[in-house]
C-alpha cells in the first residue's frame, strides 16, 4: 500500500472503499477496493474530500484482482459462452447457447483447494439456456502472488473446467402399450405428457403408436420408427415386473443394449434406458411420469437431447439427490431434485 497524492492516481488501485456523503442525498461507497482510478475520478475524489489516497503498488510477481479472475475465467471458457464485465474483481461467465452444463468437478476441486482463490459453477448435467449465468470467478485477496496463479492452471490442465453441449434437433417416436388404452377402455393421457415435456426442446415427433402387451408388435413398432428415421423412441406402458408387462423385453429384442432397467430416483424406479446400435436412445418411462410433476424423464432428457452419452454409474450417482420432494409449488430445475 502506497499514499500518494490524488492528481497523481490516475492508473492505480484503490486498497479500500472510499465513501460520499452528500447531506439529506446519498451516504454510500463512491468507489470500492480495486477500482482502477481514471481521470473522470479526480475532481469526484478532490469533492469528497481526498487530497491523497492509498493505492496498490505494483510489484514483480504480484497481480490485481481483476487480473487474477482473468486467468480463472480463461480456466473456465469454452465454446457457447462468454465473460460478463470484471466487477469487484469477479468475473461471471453467460450461455451463449441452449445446452446442458457439463462440469469437470475433480479438477474444479483440485483448483478451489489452493486457497484464495474461487471458481463457483451451475451444477453439472444440468440444462442452461441462453443468458443464463454458468460459472463466476474471482480471487479472495485484492492482490495474489501470479505464482499461484500459474499453479491454478497447471492444477486445471488443458481443457476447459466447463463446457456446453448444445440441444439438437431429433425426430422421435412414441410408442404407447397397454390393452387398456389399445381396446379403448381408458384415455390415453401419457401421450399428452410426453409431446408437452418435448416441446420444450427442438423435437419432431413422428407419431405415436399404441398397441396392446404383444412384445412382438412392441419390438416391431420400434424398429418401424427407426426405419423412418427417429433420432430417439420414447416407450410408455408396461415397464413393471408384473407378467403381463412386456415393453423391457421388447425393447431388449430389438437388439438394443440394455444400461439399465431401474435407477435411483422417485418417482422414476422403474425406468429403462437403452441404446439401439449405440446411438439411438430408447427410453422406457414408468408410469409415473404420467402424473408426477417431475421424475426422472425430467433428468435424462436434457442429457439424451444433447447426445450426452448417459452410462450406468451416471445413473447409479442419481441416488444422491434422486428423492423428490413433491414440492405443492415445483421450482425445479431450481431444487435438489437431481443434484
Amino acid at each position: 500500500m502506497k499514499k500518494i497524492k490524488t492528481k497523481e492516481a490516475v492508473g492505480h488501485v484503490l486498497c479500500h472503499d472510499i465513501t460520499q456523503i452528500i447531506k439529506g442525498v446519498k451516504k454510500g461507497v463512491a468507489f470500492k477496493k480495486g477500482h482502477i482510478v481514471t481521470e473522470e475520478d479526480i475532481p469526484v475524489l478532490l469533492s469528497i474530500g481526498k487530497e491523497n489516497l492509498y493505492i496498490w503498488e505494483k510489484r514483480e510477481g504480484m497481480l490485481h484482482e481483476n487480473e487474477a479472475a482473468k486467468i480463472l475465467y480463461n480456466i473456465c471458457k469454452n465454446d457457447y459462452m462468454c465473460p460478463s464485465e470484471i466487477k469487484e474483481g469477479k468475473i461471471e461467465l453467460i450461455a451463449e447457447k441452449d445446452g446442458v452444463l457439463k462440469v469437470d468437478i475433480e479438477r474444479l476441486c483440485k483448483v478451489n483447494s489452493l486457497g484464495e482463490m474461487m471458481i463457483a459453477t451451475r451444477h453439472n448435467n444440468f440444462p442452461v439456456k441462453k443468458g443464463d449465468k454458468l460459472a463466476g470467478t474471482r480471487i479472495i485477496p485484492l492482490v495474489i502472488e501470479q505464482e499461484k496463479m500459474d499453479k491454478a492452471v497447471e492444477v486445471a490442465g488443458d481443457k476447459p473446467l466447463i463446457k456446453i453441449m448444445p440441444f439438437k434437433h431429433k425426430k422421435v417416436g412414441i410408442v404407447t402399450t397397454g390393452s387398456e388404452v389399445f381396446y379403448g377402455r381408458i384415455k390415453d393421457t401419457f401421450g399428452p405428457v410426453i409431446r408437452e415435456k418435448l416441446a420444450e426442446y427442438d423435437t419432431e415427433v413422428l407419431g405415436q403408436k399404441i398397441l396392446n402387451d404383444n412384445p412382438n408388435e412392441i419390438t416391431q413398432a420400434i424398429k418401424d420408427f427407426i426405419n423412418e428415421g427417429a433420432e430417439l423412441i420414447i416407450c410408455t406402458g408396461g415397464m413393471s415386473v408384473d407378467p403381463d408387462d412386456t415393453t423391457p423385453s421388447a425393447i431388449k429384442n430389438t437388439g438394443a443394449k440394455i444400461v439399465s432397467y431401474g435407477a435411483p430416483v422417485l418417482p422414476g424406479a422403474m425406468f429403462l434406458l437403452s441404446y439401439y446400435k449405440n446411438t439411438i436412445p430408447i427410453l422406457g418411462l414408468p408410469g409415473c411420469v404420467m402424473y408426477a410433476k417431475r421424475t426422472i424423464f425430467d433428468l435424462v432428457l436434457p442429457r439424451v437431447m444433447a447426445d450426452d452419452k448417459i452410462t450406468l454409474e451416471d445413473l447409479a450417482s442419481l441416488g444422491h439427490g434422486g428423492l423428490c420432494l413433491s414440492c405443492d409449488v415445483c421450482s425445479f430445475p431450481n431444487c435438489g431434485f437431481g443434484k
